[in-house]
């Protein structure tokens, strides 16, 4: 099936597309360093773009300063032994969304430098709410927003302006304030069904792989830079629920359920091979509300038969980091305690 994935319409975008008035700045403590590690397809699909999409002013772009760590507590999940999980623990919210902007424009810079583009996904959720700093100052500036290609890991069936819309969600309160161009947003088909979307999803992959755009996995998954997602209380990830049959899918990149225990029921979603080959996952789980999962996946011995599909995210070569806030992980100090 042709790709026809839809990104920013020019005429909507260009009478939606603005920017905040840049009069709050906040000021960045000086935190050590958190190490980063180092880390042909189908024909091409059809892609709408933007010929003229702006370009963002970079005369004030400066460069950033590591990525902080404002609270950290170090548990056995912390530190795997591979070096590829970690766990940082906040006070509040807000401390979390101090952070998760200042690690994902990090990334972004380090992408841009060694690959002139930067990938990243996104979720729906309260994940976007945790990013709202990056439409200020200083990352409304000194992000390289021009080589931003956005994409989501799930996506609900829905029409863009309906209220159930990841799409939607992003756009209101990221994508319509900060200058990415309209046609390196990779929103969904939503005239389509469910399976269709997803064929035309997985077809736009590998039309962005092919332009190398999207990297590539030693095991032949696309390749993203930064996925960022969050957990719901039950553990799911994206909308591949605990067990469900899309949990073994591994010959697809995108799919499609038509029966999700959580509305609306109509989704696409990333397979898992795809998730475990990113470089790098933010795992943004916060609340009392999740805790239960929180130590199913981190306190409690691991087996085979009964994983949580958060259980699943095992990145064969990238790194996994938790944002989490005390509240999520209070089964775990409750444990500790006894």
């Amino acid at each position: 099936m042709a790709a026809s994935v839809v990104s920013h319409s020019r005429a909507a975008t260009a009478c939606r597309l603005r920017h905040l008035p840049l009069t709050r700045r906040f000021m960045l403590p000086a935190i050590p360093r958190l190490h980063l590690p180092t880390g042909t397809l189908c024909p091409a699909a059809r892609i709408s773009r933007c010929a003229d999409a702006p370009t963002p002013l970079r005369s004030n772009r400066r460069p950033l300063s590591p990525p902080l760590a404002m609270a950290y507590e170090a548990t056995p999940a912390a530190t795997a032994a591979n070096g590829k999980q970690g766990l940082l623990v906040f006070d509040s919210e807000e401390e979390l969304s101090v952070s998760l902007p200042k690690y994902t424009a990090e990334l972004s810079e380090k992408f841009v430098q060694e690959r002139g583009v930067f990938t990243v996904v996104l979720s729906g959720g309260s994940l976007v709410k945790s990013l709202r700093k990056l439409t200020e100052s200083p990352y409304l500036e000194s992000v390289d927003w021009a080589k931003w290609h956005v994409f989501w890991v799930d996506e609900r069936v829905v029409p863009k302006d309906h209220e159930d819309s990841n799409y939607k969600l992003a756009f209101d309160s990221f994508l319509s304030v900060v200058p990415i161009p309209p046609g390196q947003v990779y929103a969904i088909d939503d005239a389509l069904s469910a399976e269709g979307a997803a064929e035309d999803y997985e077809a736009a992959l590998k039309n962005l792989v092919n332009a190398g755009v999207i990297a590539v996995s030693t095991t032949g998954y696309p390749r993203f830079d930064l996925v960022l997602m969050g957990m719901g209380p039950d553990g799911h990830i994206a909308s591949l629920f605990p067990g469900h049959a899309l949990l073994s899918v591994t010959e697809k990149w995108v799919t499609y359920i038509k029966d999700s225990p959580k509305p609306p029921p109509g989704r696409i979603t990333f397979t898992f091979p795809v998730i475990n080959s990113s470089a790098y996952v933010a795992l943004v789980v916060t609340g009392a509300g999740k805790a239960g999962a929180v130590f199913k996946a981190l306190g409690s011995e691991k087996t085979s038969s009964d994983l949580l599909p958060v259980e699943m995210v095992s990145l064969e070569d990238g790194k996994l980091t938790w944002f989490t806030d005390k509240a999520a992980l209070s089964m775990l100090h409750d444990k500790a305690s006894l």
